[in-house]
């Protein structure tokens, strides 16, 4: 009896997680464009240890052409503000959009919230897989029935719940500057500003390299 209990159970919870995953990817590439506030990040480790909040501008996303999205934002890097442009190019893996030469892979899952998207990102650096995920909404605004759909599809990818980081929205003041305003500095998925660095890296993940993200 307890064995069957046992099996029982373990059905349940794979069905659990199986539709976890189940989450579609995105359906119409023309949802994306407009503006977005990122309202959750997670990371393979504790940001949080680092003592100090995590501060983020608003992207600007373009279907450019079909399977091309273009990603407009602003960096804060070592005190300053930098823009960047960065393309997202379809690839003919299902939800699977690539940059960086390859270097880094996007998956942007729908969800049943309204105006709210996941996008799952893969980065390969020095031979090595890095995992992260952004929840990213149309209104700054904290929603709690997307944030818990984020730490659910959180759990299912193998990262830590307490991982999760909701940061800082700056952006539409004088003293932060407007993604979309004139003077951004192109990304080729080598070079961000005037520096160098390898592989390249999503925008807010530009200081993962200098040990932040």
């Amino acid at each position: 009896m307890q064995s069957l209990l046992l099996t029982v159970t373990l059905l349940v919870l794979v069905a659990v997680l199986q539709a976890q995953d189940d989450l579609p990817f995105l359906s119409e590439e023309k949802k994306l464009s407009g503006v977005w506030f990122v309202k959750a990040i997670v990371n393979e480790r504790n940001l949080t240890e680092l003592g100090r909040p995590l501060v983020l501008f608003p992207y600007t996303l373009s279907c450019l052409e079909q399977g091309t999205l273009e990603v407009k934002t602003t960096v804060m890097y070592e005190g300053q503000c930098i823009k960047t442009i960065m393309h997202m190019q379809r690839t003919e893996k299902p939800g699977q959009y690539s940059s960086f030469s390859g270097y880094k892979f996007f998956y942007i899952y729908e969800l049943p919230v309204k105006d709210h998207y996941i996008i799952y990102i893969e980065t390969l650096l020095h031979e090595k897989k890095f995992l992260s995920g952004h929840l990213i909404g149309k209104c700054p605004k904290e929603n709690m029935e997307a944030l818990e759909e984020f730490k659910k599809f959180t759990q299912h990818k193998g990262l830590l719940q307490e991982n999760i980081i909701v940061p800082q929205q700056r952006g539409g003041s004088e003293r932060t500057p407007d993604p979309n305003s004139n003077n951004i500095q192109p990304n080729d998925g080598n070079t961000f500003g005037h520096e160098r660095w390898p592989g390249g890296v999503w925008p807010v993940q530009l200081v993962a390299i200098k040990g932040i993200l």
